[in-house]
């Protein structure tokens, strides 16, 4: 389970130093792809692989899920982190997320994500009066 902000530094070559507690989940192998927000997920390997099989299911004649399916698949990158807990994160990738050598590391429960430091606290700017005040139910049979 990934929970927790991390503040880790992309390196010269384009290497992030995972968060020590996350390393013995991602030691088998993980995939890094484009998420939604334009941050990127990380999952572990077999996550990837059921939520994969999942999207692979839906209906290709229909175009949103074509486009979903090349955006997934076209984006994802497997790594496995080296002795030092670093994963290098491709420059496509880095790219599409706007990543700086300031990163955030955001525990989302079945996945990491990782967003550029400026982009978070944006995010954060504009979602966080919304989750302090919601009242009504956002995910049914939650509080």
């Amino acid at each position: 389970m990934f929970l927790g902000t991390h503040y880790p530094r992309l390196d010269d070559k384009g290497r992030l130093t995972l968060p020590a507690k996350f390393r013995d989940e991602l030691a088998g192998g993980l995939m890094v792809t484009k998420g939604q927000d334009h941050c990127l997920y990380v999952f572990p390997r077999a996550e990837f692989e059921q939520m994969a099989r999942k999207v692979a299911e839906a209906p290709f004649t229909n175009d949103a899920v074509r486009a979903y399916q090349r955006y997934l698949f076209a984006g994802t990158d497997e790594q496995r982190p080296d002795g030092q807990g670093r994963v290098l994160i491709a420059p496509e990738l880095r790219r599409y997320a706007g990543l700086t050598k300031e990163c955030v590391v955001v525990g989302a429960f079945t996945r990491m994500e990782i967003w550029d430091a400026t982009a978070w606290q944006t995010y954060l700017e504009e979602h966080e009066d919304g989750y302090a005040t919601a009242r009504e139910e956002v995910i049914p049979g939650v509080f």
